[in-house]
């Protein structure tokens, strides 16, 4: 199996069971080794007071690209720490798009950026640092001789 494939694999058995994601209505856009693309469109349950996006679901979003980005190597992988920076609000109805890559994986640690981006005019909405920790479990059966 390519790497490639491993990576659609683990996104394949991963979305399976992931109930958050599907249940905001995301889609699983883009996956390969140490990247993902997740898109959203905002909805009103998604507002806040102020009638833009609530952070929470901006969160969500960005979390969930990170998820499918770590977890592309067919080791287990959870989030050690993120933090967001919002830089524009979102607005009902928009259409967002969060584009993950690996910036560094060494071990069990991994960092990776998430940059959430409007739709309609690319504008960027919010940047997105995740650290990583893989465990000890796989999405996939090992093969044999595979350390993992």
């Amino acid at each position: 199996m390519t790497p490639a494939d491993l990576a659609q694999a683990c996104a394949r058995a991963m979305w399976r069971n992931d109930h958050a994601s599907q249940g905001l209505g995301m889609e699983l856009v883009h996956v390969a080794p140490g990247e993902a693309t997740v898109a959203m469109t905002l909805t009103r349950a998604m507002t806040n007071g102020q009638g833009n996006a609530h952070g929470g679901f901006l969160f969500a979003l960005a979390d969930s690209a990170f998820a499918f980005a770590c977890n592309t190597y067919n080791q287990m992988t959870v989030a050690q720490h993120c933090s967001v920076t919002y830089v524009a609000p979102g607005r009902l109805g928009d259409r967002l798009t969060a584009t993950a890559r690996e910036v560094t994986r060494k071990g069990r640690s991994g960092i990776y950026d998430v940059r959430v981006t409007r739709d309609d005019d690319g504008a960027t909405i919010a940047e997105f640092r995740g650290h990583s920790r893989t465990i000890d479990r796989t999405f996939l059966p090992a093969a044999p001789g595979d350390a993992g």
